[in-house]
């Protein structure tokens, strides 16, 4: 219910002129005789108006769950001659079909027991029930879209990522797992669902880590190497203070790079662990010659495209680089990009850990 003045008064002009056009081209059609339009339908209209992304108010629920509901409330009508009977099982009736056809639409049970109680004939299901929610449907498509809602709101399908930076806290089969135990309708589209619990999961950062800044939380004057550093002297570096990632800079303290545990690995040749020690020692030794196909500096196997953080950027902004993509350490820099201090995950739990106290 908390929406703004603005947006409530969209909805009460849709739905008034949603209801106002199809009530004028039925009375038209019949011209005055007979019934034109169904009470139902104003019910429809609160839903394609006001809640356009639910999955109740798309299309075919409003279409299919009424017109299917009154042509059961009217078989019922006709076959059942006690009309407490007849009301019941028509209702019960609908909310079956609805399930089964997958257009579950609450004015659609008022159909299915105003046909029932009614004594109509089966083409009232026709006419003027199948008629009246075409034309909401189409005047709710024209009205939303221009009004900037998206309406029909398809089910976006969730999108398989394999690449770390891309993949949520929570998954799209986690998500699926919680809906399948909750085991209810619920009046929210799938994708809209992932959305607001993302939002949800951000606020919650912001809250925990308030106006933190990194330059609050980070080690200064970290340790680092440059372009044209021996790798042996890095490797010794990172081994004797029992750290993974050293950053790499220029002659002016601006950071060009990146220098892991990793990177050594991947040049002496992870992928086959035996004898990965005597790798190691071979890369990091010093070949002694004028020209060698052996990377004998750090800038030769550095990662050069590497992610910094800011020394005025809040905390909150990379819990998801570290919880999602991976990353171990980021440098942070001033506003020439030269290096001031590095941000660890250690230094981020500790971070939280204060805040959650305080």
């Amino acid at each position: 219910m908390r929406v703004g003045a603005r947006e409530r008064l969209r909805v009460v002009a849709g739905a008034l002129l949603g209801i106002l056009l199809t009530s004028l081209l039925c009375h038209m059609a019949l011209s005055g005789a007979g019934p034109w339009i169904v009470a139902p339908l104003g019910a429809s209209a609160v839903l394609v108006f006001g809640l356009p992304a639910s999955p109740l108010a798309q299309p075919w629920s409003v279409i299919g769950g009424n017109s299917l509901s009154a042509l059961v409330g009217a078989a019922c009508g006709l076959l059942i001659h006690d009309p407490v009977w007849a009301g019941a099982i028509a209702v019960s009736l609908a909310i079956a079909v609805m399930f089964a056809t997958r257009c579950l639409h609450p004015p659609g049970g008022a159909a299915a027991l105003l046909s029932a109680m009614g004594g109509v004939s089966l083409s009232f299901a026709l006419f003027p029930v199948a008629v009246n929610s075409l034309l909401l449907v189409a005047a709710g498509m024209a009205y939303n879209t221009l009004t900037g809602r998206r309406y029909p709101h398809r089910q976006l399908a969730p999108v398989a990522t394999t690449t770390p930076a891309t993949t949520a806290r929570f998954s799209s089969a986690d998500l699926d797992a919680a809906l399948a135990h909750y085991n209810q309708v619920v009046d929210i589209s799938r994708d809209d669902l992932e959305e607001l619990l993302q939002h949800a999961e951000a606020a919650a950062y912001q809250r925990s880590f308030g106006e933190l800044l990194c330059a609050h939380i980070m080690s200064r004057e970290p340790l680092a190497v440059e372009y044209g550093t021996p790798l042996q002297e890095a490797w010794q570096v990172l081994q004797g203070h029992h750290i993974k990632a050293l950053p790499v800079i220029d002659r002016v303290r601006r950071v060009i790079g990146i220098l892991t545990q990793a990177d050594f690995m991947r040049h002496a040749g992870l992928q086959s662990p035996a004898g990965l020690s005597g790798r190691l020692q071979q890369l990091v030794r010093p070949s002694g010659l004028s020209h060698s196909a052996k990377p004998e500096v750090v800038g030769q196997i550095m990662s050069a495209a590497v992610l910094s953080a800011s020394t005025t950027q809040r905390v909150s902004e990379l819990v998801p680089l570290f919880a999602k993509a991976g990353h171990h350490h980021l440098p942070v820099v001033d506003e020439e990009r030269r290096l001031v201090g590095i941000i660890t995950q250690s230094d981020l739990v500790k971070a939280l850990h204060g805040a959650v106290k305080a």
